[in-house]
């Protein structure tokens, strides 16, 4: 089934201050009395647009800003060069100055979770500003190379499992690579995420994406033998961590997370690692939950 569209941004354009031009875009009405969110999307070497439109549930309250990451979506390198973490939370201090989203209130999806406990680490120690006032993390990735390692496996078993052999073999000898390519190449695309589902079945009606190979093994390169456990306990600052039970990345890394920034986790049953589709009204209850509380306008 094909996705549904996605309404054109409010405002977009490319930032001045990086070496590379990275595109943003932002969606719902801006200025007092809604705040800003910037909303940081997973990958690494994805996109902000597979997040859309159902993200867009919060705009109602909220005015959303997205960006496109070194070399993902149209934040690509003119020549190619080594992109690492280090890259990423740089480019997105240059956003956030560029942009000026001060108070910085951020949502990090899957790696864009990371992403921003990375930043968050760093203005903790002194090493970037502003400090984030809030967090809310959906489905994190890995706090640590143990956890992730642990994810590739899960994720790779499930890929492999009979549910979703059945799903390829039924694709396979539907003949619609011939009557439909176009809906052909969006169920395959979908089944090639359906690991990712509590129920592979779900995994329909999402926006199709690309990853750069080479900036996701680089940056995750980069990190190394990772634990970020003990690091974030310097971070203060309101935070949230919602996780799907069936999450191929385990449960455990992200109850550490919580644990480590004193933070609300928030489970969902039933849901693996896109809430967003699988359980959208328990995720963005939750969400607007939290950010009600905290409102720092």
């Amino acid at each position: 089934m094909a996705p549904a569209p996605i309404p054109a941004p409010r405002a977009s354009g490319f930032t001045q201050s990086t070496d590379v031009p990275l595109y943003w875009c932002a969606y719902g009405p801006a200025g007092a009395p809604r705040e800003r969110l910037l909303v940081l999307h997973g990958g690494p070497g994805a996109d902000h647009a597979y997040l859309l439109p159902q993200m867009l549930a919060l705009t109602p309250e909220f005015e959303l800003i997205f960006y496109d990451q070194r070399g993902g979506g149209r934040s690509k390198e003119s020549v190619p060069t080594t992109v690492t973490w280090e890259t990423q939370v740089n480019d997105l201090a240059h956003v956030i100055t560029e942009l000026a989203i001060d108070p910085l209130s951020m949502v990090g999806y899957s790696w864009g979770g990371l992403l921003a406990l990375l930043y968050a680490r760093e203005a903790a120690g002194g090493r970037m500003a502003p400090a984030p006032t809030r967090l809310a993390l959906i489905d994190p990735a890995p706090i640590s190379s143990v956890y992730r390692a642990s994810f590739e496996a899960e994720f790779a078993r499930r890929q492999a499992g009979p549910a979703i052999q059945t799903l390829r073999a039924e694709l396979a000898a539907s003949g619609l690579k011939e009557s439909d390519p176009v809906a052909y190449r969006q169920r395959a695309f979908e089944l090639s995420v359906a690991g990712y589902f509590a129920d592979p079945d779900r995994a329909t009606d999402l926006t199709p994406f690309r990853v750069t190979g080479r900036v996701q093994q680089s940056v995750w390169a980069s990190l190394g033998d990772f634990d970020l456990t003990s690091d974030l306990t310097a971070v203060h600052c309101p935070a949230i961590v919602v996780h799907g039970r069936q999450d191929p990345i385990p449960l455990a890394s992200s109850e550490s997370i919580a644990k480590s920034l004193n933070a609300a986790f928030v489970p969902l049953d039933d849901c693996g690692h896109v809430p967003y589709v699988e359980q959208p009204a328990k995720l963005f209850s939750a969400l607007r939950e939290f950010l009600r509380r905290t409102a720092t306008v």
